[in-house]
């Protein structure tokens, strides 16, 4: 962990809980006590959706089982509720600038997809992301989960995956 760094747990649901993400939770549960702020994200993917349109993935819907959390948070987790790969936007850059973030620990669920597209965003934004590659997965499998990685060093630079 950084000095000043927020964790930002992606999309640790009860639907992307496969034999390649199992131990995730946990690991999610034990790391949240070592930071002062803490962010997770919720996937939800509702009608009209691009992953509906698109790519015809109907999971997720709102309500469903799929999207509940598969941890506990910490009292006092910032919970967002999103429907595209990223949470990275205005309000995330104000909350986390307020808090006087100097870097954002990310970790959860999909190393090749959704922590992958945080973290660039984030990089894009001029912030600092850290991907915590022990505390991700794919639900896509190991082969998934290290082409993120090796996505990621090359998108934000290898210092910035630990």
């Amino acid at each position: 962990m950084i000095s000043n760094s927020v964790l930002l747990i992606v999309d640790v649901q009860k639907g992307f809980i496969n034999d390649h993400t199992r131990h995730i939770p946990a690991a999610v549960e034990e790391l949240q006590a070592g930071y002062d702020r803490t962010v997770a994200t919720r996937f939800v993917n509702p009608e009209g959706s691009p992953y509906r349109k698109l790519i015809g993935w109907p999971r997720f819907e709102p309500g469903s089982e799929d999207t509940e959390l598969a941890f506990a948070p910490r009292p006092g987790t910032v919970m967002i509720e999103k429907s595209i790969y990223t949470c990275i936007d205005a309000a995330f850059l104000t909350r986390i600038d307020a808090w006087g973030a100097a870097a954002v620990d990310i970790c959860g669920i999909a190393t090749d997809n959704c922590v992958l597209k945080c973290a660039v965003d984030l990089f894009e934004q001029g912030r600092r992301p850290r991907v915590l590659s022990e505390y991700c997965a794919s639900h896509g499998g190991p082969e998934c989960h290290a082409a993120g990685l090796l996505l990621l060093r090359r998108l934000i630079g290898e210092a910035q995956v630990v």
